[in-house]
């Protein structure tokens, strides 16, 4: 009988042995794998994105204030400006005309990817308002005499994929203006 107590002993121990070796290879696992998730989720940004980013923080800033010189400061003057009805594509002149009898309006930032090619920055942004819920901001910027400017900045309503035909039968039956 003692030859089988000591046989037992020894396969418990390997197994307890396997068992502490795998628990610490899937945490250093699991580690590795968190701190690659966790670099790709930061991006460093460039000088030029952090640049833009201010701008566009900036632009919130300002419509949510109105300030409107400050706001149109940060366009080209040749900037377009294409808002959510199918009729707002606006030049700089109209779309001052619109914004300033406002009292602004206010989107936070949800999320912001920004590419750079050369002296142009393509973004696009989730956004949250109080009065609509998300909100998609696109456009380009172009670094002119080493100024970030916006050339087009687009607003829209994502609509989930559930709700497409819904909304867009909708728009269909809309009164056109």
């Amino acid at each position: 009988m003692p030859t089988v107590r000591s046989t037992n002993r020894r396969a418990l121990s390997i197994t307890w042995f396997s068992a502490t070796l795998f628990v610490i290879a899937a945490l250093i696992f699991s580690a590795q794998n968190a701190k690659a998730s966790e670099k790709q989720a930061i991006k460093v940004l460039t000088v030029d994105e952090q640049a833009a980013a201010q701008l566009l923080d900036k632009l919130n800033q300002y419509s949510s204030s109105a300030d409107w010189d400050k706001y149109f400061a940060l366009y080209r003057q040749d900037g377009i400006f294409i808002g959510t009805d199918a009729s707002e594509r606006w030049g700089m002149v109209e779309f001052e005309g619109y914004s300033r009898p406002t009292k602004g309006w206010r989107y936070d930032l949800v999320e912001r990817h920004l590419i750079q090619h050369d002296n142009i920055i393509l973004f696009d942004e989730l956004l949250n308002s109080p009065a609509y819920g998300i909100s998609r901001g696109t456009g380009t910027l172009i670094k002119t005499d080493g100024v970030w400017k916006i050339a087009q900045y687009h607003l829209s309503f994502p609509i989930p994929n559930a709700l497409a035909k819904q909304i867009t039968t909708e728009i269909k039956n809309a009164p056109k203006q």
